[in-house]
């Protein structure tokens, strides 16, 4: 690390010293190197399409320069020489060489919620530490965790700014597309605000981690620091925060995982309410059922939740499901797959009601069922 320190202002200076330089040198002619009229692209540019896409991530980036924060943590951790874990070594040195206490320190990006202080970010970001502070444009306040949530990796802080806060705006992300544009802002590597471009690359991505969890992919360019920084769509919305990368090198790769949006205002309302998440449940198990075997029970393909089980006592007993049900909607939202069904009841708050739809002896029908929090056991 001193080495890299000692070297970067060097070349620094040398770069700065060469511009100096030649901003002196003129040909003979009198004039600067290069060509001293304008660029004949440059008024075509500014009549296109792709002139117009510009000038929409200036204003982005404009609107969000008081709504992305800067996170950092620092944590006491024990820490042992491993040279002492030899039992011939801990003889010949003696006793006392019990493990150190060692500050280590995080990084990570959050955005503004409230005009009064509540900031979202990843649970893993703020998880386990001991100290908090939230710096926006260079403001640095300490901040406290209100709640915070392992399945999402969603967490909530809250600051006492001296005056209102810019918060961000929500997008929906149901409505979010493969090829739609992404915008990441966040703090990579400690560079505050760096703002970065891709489109969406996938949607609905549910196998990338043990949780099971939706995530939204993107190749908009992120790295360690980004965590708990905001993904943003064309409008300015935003639709995700992301969340982490695949990488075997431990930078970006260009696939990147985004929590949607709509699972976080789900989240962060309940982290607000009850310090955790209160988490729903239906009572079902779930089977899959081949093509032969939907259309043997009237229905034309196999989408939809097949019941398997329902749970004695459970919401989906109460309200009226049976065993061989299809689940075809939750809330007028179709159920195509199982994890369909999973991220409606996510979705939806303790005591809610929802209208199911159930294909029944060849018809559907309409059930209402009242959702409970899940057991401990």
């Amino acid at each position: 690390m001193k080495k890299t320190a000692y070297i970067i202002p060097v070349i620094l200076i040398v770069l700065a010293a060469g511009i100096n330089h030649f901003s002196c040198s003129r040909d003979s002619a009198g004039t600067l190197f290069g060509n001293s009229g304008e660029s004949p692209l440059k008024s075509e540019a500014e009549s296109s399409k792709a002139f117009e896409i510009q000038s929409t991530f200036r204003k982005i980036s404009e609107l969000y320069k008081d709504s992305v924060v800067f996170i950092t943590t620092e944590q006491l951790v024990r820490v042992r020489n491993p040279f002492f874990d030899d039992p011939v070594m801990r003889e010949f040195f003696g006793r006392g060489r019990e493990p150190q206490m060692q500050k280590r320190t995080g990084l990570g990006t959050g955005f503004i919620i409230s005009d009064d202080g509540y900031i979202c970010t990843n649970h893993h970001v703020i998880n386990g530490v001991d100290k908090i502070t939230v710096s926006i444009n260079g403001q640095a306040y300490a901040a406290k965790v209100v709640g915070s949530d392992e399945k999402t990796d969603i967490g909530l802080l809250k600051i006492e700014p001296k005056g209102k806060l810019t918060p961000v705006y929500f997008g929906d992300s149901e409505k979010v597309q493969v090829g739609d544009w992404a915008i990441a802002i966040g703090n990579p590597f400690g560079l505050d605000k760096t703002f970065t471009v891709g489109v969406i690359s996938a949607v609905g991505r549910r196998d990338v981690d043990f949780m099971g969890g939706s995530h939204i992919q993107t190749d908009a360019s992120i790295n360690p620091g980004n965590s708990g920084g905001p993904l943003i769509n064309i409008y300015g919305e935003v639709i995700g925060i992301n969340r982490m990368i695949y990488s075997k090198s431990g930078g970006y790769m260009g696939i990147g995982f985004a929590i949607p949006v709509n699972t976080a205002k789900s989240v962060l309302a309940q982290l607000q309410k009850h310090k955790k998440v209160k988490r729903g449940y239906l009572g079902v198990s779930i089977l899959i059922i081949s093509d032969e075997d939907a259309k043997q029970i009237g229905l034309e393909n196999n989408e939809g939740a097949f019941v398997g089980d329902v749970t004695r006592n459970s919401p989906a007993k109460l309200g009226g499901i049976l065993v061989g049900d299809v689940i075809v909607k939750v809330k007028q939202k179709n159920i195509k797959k199982t994890s369909d069904l999973m991220q409606s009841i996510e979705e939806s708050q303790v005591g809610e009601t929802l209208e199911i739809s159930v294909w029944r002896n060849r018809e559907i029908r309409k059930l209402y069922v009242k959702i409970k929090e899940r057991p401990d056991n």
